[in-house]
């Protein structure tokens, strides 16, 4: 999917929310247990309940990997059971030297189809480049994550000129890719950041993590972050899988997805 397709369904769904497939076992309605694959099950209905709102799902792998085999037999059916023109992004955040960065590029892009993964860019520009040689697949690297963490590293002074490390993974993952296959990963925690990451990458796409059970500010976010052309992906994950444990899982997922995806609509009329 092209920059200029993921802007059109945004503006054709008047909504920029990525659902988070992080699709928990031990949180799976009780209904669904004795189904063939409950988290197949449990995920269909979820995308059924959430495709009008939705223009990107984001499945977690762990929450797959862990159930070994059937896990990842659950999530291949669930790649393939989303709907055509919805943007697909593995949370897998790999990086690693070159060769096995290719493999793993190989595995999301290729053999599963996946439109988008997560990259971690610890390891630098040879560990991030093989996962940009595939036309029309994106990269969403790690810049400024929700997590708590994060001050450890990403945000830490340990640059020469005092800036945080986040703005220089920022300014130089620009020389490795463009904005037509590298977003950046910038938590909804962080909205006093937006502005700042804004100014460094006005082009970019950026996947936004933290909203709702991390306690992120969708209006400040979109504020600081929607461009022209769209420029966010917000994702919510808890909130909408788990809005209620009962038979009535998915109606509840819809209504929450609906009411994210109307504050949305709101953002975009004021900011884009």
């Amino acid at each position: 999917m092209t920059k200029q397709q993921l802007w059109e369904a945004i503006q054709r769904k008047q909504s920029y929310l990525c659902v988070g497939l992080d699709t928990d076992w031990q949180k799976i309605p009780a209904h669904l247990r004795g189904s063939p694959d409950p988290i197949f099950e449990f995920n269909k209905q979820i995308i059924d309940a959430t495709a009008d709102f939705a223009v990107a799902y984001k499945p977690n792998l762990a929450f797959y990997e862990s159930l070994g085999p059937a896990g990842w037999e659950s999530l291949q059916k669930t790649l393939a059971y989303i709907p055509p023109g919805i943007f697909t992004i593995a949370d897998a955040k790999r990086g690693d030297i070159g060769n096995t960065s290719a493999l793993y590029a190989r595995a999301f892009f290729e053999t599963l189809s996946f439109d988008a993964l997560t990259v971690a860019p610890y390891m630098g520009r040879d560990s991030v480049q093989p996962f940009l040689g595939h036309p029309g697949k994106w990269v969403v690297l790690l810049a400024l994550t929700s997590n708590e963490g994060s001050q450890d590293f990403q945000q830490s002074a340990l640059l020469a000129d005092g800036q945080p490390l986040y703005t220089s993974v920022i300014r130089a993952a620009q020389t490795w890719g463009t904005a037509e296959q590298l977003m950046f990963v910038v938590g909804a925690t962080h909205p006093q950041a937006f502005a700042e990451v804004r100014r460094l990458a006005p082009d970019h796409f950026l996947l936004v993590p933290g909203y709702g059970a991390q306690g992120g500010d969708l209006a400040e976010v979109s504020r600081l972050g929607l461009t022209k052309t769209g420029g966010l992906l917000v994702n919510a994950s808890r909130g909408i899988l788990y809005a209620s444990s009962g038979i009535d899982f998915a109606q509840a997922a819809r209504l929450q997805a609906q009411s994210i995806a109307q504050q949305m609509n709101t953002n975009l009329q004021l900011y884009c």
